[in-house]
């Protein structure tokens, strides 16, 4: 394993040697990362590089994968009982004298549902944290209690199971999976993850696949239909279970998991906008939320409930970037978001405002948030804020362009100067935007979704607005290519066209022309006018939510700025007529 200061051990245990591979200081808690089929512990590396500043992170190959040796003979060598022998040796010599932290994915996670349940292995674990894998336990009393009671919904649920179950029927086989894996589905599974689970290679999966995925068969073998058919009555589990849940998986149903509590008298629950393979797609996801439970359950406090607000099944941690975020629509984004259970990165050019905005935002449910300041018109300085946020924070999920001036004057009256400063910041800000954050979304290539706050003005024309209503209409139809652009790979783009509301732009906007004095009496004059339209920046940031939820391309936000974009559509030149009259900025 390539991980920088890994150290590696074997561990002896029922006629197999493990190989164990050590990360971290040895003195903090111990978090055990027990991967899943037909995988061996390389899934763990971009986690475990993640957690190795924070805890001893302990990676092995079950036996029979990667560096470890397998069973002889196969046949019944991949029980769950021999696989925890096999885990208890490896946590004896690593953490003799503490409970450790337990971490599953796949088959991993079914392992581990084992472990956190049988009495042998209690005191040993601290706490458990499930993804993509269920008891095998708990599944066969699912499936039994949906045989006994078959109404119309539970037997949906059964058969949509069944269905992605597929593969658990094949492996069933005799031979046949040996030579699939070990012929032409071994060599093309790289390139199937790829196109699939949008997995990148980078050194995954390792030259053992092969054989490891041959070998692993046997884990179903030796194990599904005898605890699906006889289930233990006693599968309750003895430590605090974190539940992932990815809500694209296509091996497993959200529904596998309902009456979970009755199980789990300690469960918190997690879903992720992701597919089944999260330890190579959302390492960053993983980190935050594995450290974030470890150390509640190692401090003894409370661990933080996870967002239950509107949309948060979609944005729970989630990574939210807002431009403009230190007032009006952008910091009622960022709210939202954060209500939602998304983490939120707060960004304006105001550094206390961004700060305000951030503190809030983990008041009100942002399992974390910051602040960073930036002008969004300096591209080298949006450059190494790109570079950062990535960094430090992850590749962003949700990107929302939303800061922007305002300029009201006629085209002969608006300077040069006046133009570029509009464009670069309410058009080059998105550009900005887009090129750096949106290209860090295409290469993960797991999707993601661009939101670009317009205007009204940008399909609505106005006598009093050239500069202004020109830039919007450059957002717009920025955001309708970049859609097209950016289809095949499963980002989103939405334009928000917002009309009349009520937000600090009334009190920066500038008019052209005009001295100081008058300056400040046309602010004044704007800002009464919005505040008795009192339409809320909060109805914005809903639409925001709502649109990416939906992945609608253009939404017009407020009565007016739908009734204008019907008309642009349907009756463009009753349009024209209306551009005449000077509007209230």
């Amino acid at each position: 394993m390539t991980l920088q200061g890994a150290r590696e051990r074997r561990v002896a245990t029922g006629g197999v040697e493990l190989c164990v591979v050590e990360l971290g200081d040895t003195a903090r808690p111990t978090v055990v990362l027990v991967h899943g089929y037909p995988d061996s512990k390389e899934v763990w590396s971009e986690v475990a590089e993640r957690l190795a500043g924070h805890f001893h992170v302990v990676l092995y190959d079950v036996r029979g994968h990667g560096r470890s040796t397998a069973p002889r003979p196969l046949r019944g060598g991949f029980t769950l009982e021999k696989l925890t022998d096999d885990f208890l040796a490896v946590v004896d010599a690593v953490s003799p004298d503490r409970p450790v932290h337990l971490v599953g994915h796949d088959w991993g996670s079914v392992q581990g549902w084992e472990f956190a349940t049988v009495g042998r292995a209690e005191g040993r674990i601290a706490s458990f944290t499930s993804m993509s894998g269920p008891s095998l336990d708990h599944f066969g009393h699912w499936i039994n209690g949906r045989l006994r009671r078959p109404t119309p919904r539970r037997l949906a649920q059964l058969l949509g199971q069944g269905a992605k179950s597929w593969y658990v029927y094949a492996l069933h086989t005799p031979a046949l999976p040996e030579l699939a894996w070990r012929g032409p589905l071994g060599r093309r599974w790289p390139r199937i993850l790829e196109r699939l689970e949008k997995v990148s290679g980078d050194g995954y999966p390792t030259a053992s696949l092969p054989s490891d995925a041959a070998h692993g068969a046997w884990l179903y073998r030796d194990n599904v239909r005898a605890r699906l058919r006889r289930p233990r009555e006693d599968a309750y589990a003895h430590t605090p279970v974190q539940l992932i849940t990815p809500l694209g998986d296509a091996f497993l149903s959200e529904r596998l998991y309902d009456g979970l509590e009755h199980w789990v008298p300690r469960l918190t629950r997690r879903t992720l906008d992701a597919r089944h393979w999260i330890p190579r797609t959302r390492p960053d996801r993983l980190a935050a939320w594995i450290t974030e439970f470890v150390t509640s359950v190692e401090d003894g406090r409370p661990k933080r409930a996870p967002a239950t607000g509107k949309h948060a099944d979609r944005f729970g941690g989630q990574l939210v970037l807002v431009t403009g975020a230190g007032s009006g629509i952008g910091r009622a984004t960022a709210y939202a978001f954060a209500a939602a259970g998304a983490r939120v990165v707060a960004v304006d050019r105001d550094a206390a405002s961004a700060a305000t905005t951030a503190e809030v935002a983990r008041l009100m449910g942002a399992p974390e948030s910051w602040a960073e300041t930036a002008d969004v018109s300096d591209g080298p300085v949006m450059e190494k804020l790109a570079a950062k946020v990535a960094a430090e924070y992850g590749v962003v999920d949700v990107l929302v362009n939303n800061a922007g001036i305002g300029l009201a004057g006629s085209f002969f009256d608006t300077t040069p100067e006046d133009w570029k400063e509009v464009l670069d910041v309410n058009l080059w800000g998105v550009i900005h935007g887009c090129r750096l954050f949106g290209r860090q979304m295409a290469e993960r290539g797991q999707g993601g979704h661009i939101v670009n706050v317009a205007s009204a003005a940008a399909y609505q024309p106005s006598k009093a607005l050239p500069a202004y209503s020109t830039s919007k209409a450059a957002v717009l139809m920025l955001s309708e290519c970049l859609r097209a652009e950016l289809a095949g790979q499963d980002i989103g783009v939405t334009a928000i066209c917002p009309g009349f509301i009520n937000t600090p732009i009334t009190s920066t906007a500038r008019f052209a022309a005009v001295d100081a004095e008058e300056q400040e009496r046309l602010r004044k004059r704007s800002a009464r006018w919005y505040g008795r339209r009192n339409y809320p920046a909060e109805k914005v940031a809903d639409a925001i939510l709502r649109a990416v939820v939906r992945g609608d391309a253009v939404v017009p936000v407020t009565p007016e700025a739908r009734g204008t974009y019907l008309l642009a559509r349907f009756a463009p030149r009753a349009l024209r007529r209306l551009a005449r009259v000077e509007p209230r900025l």
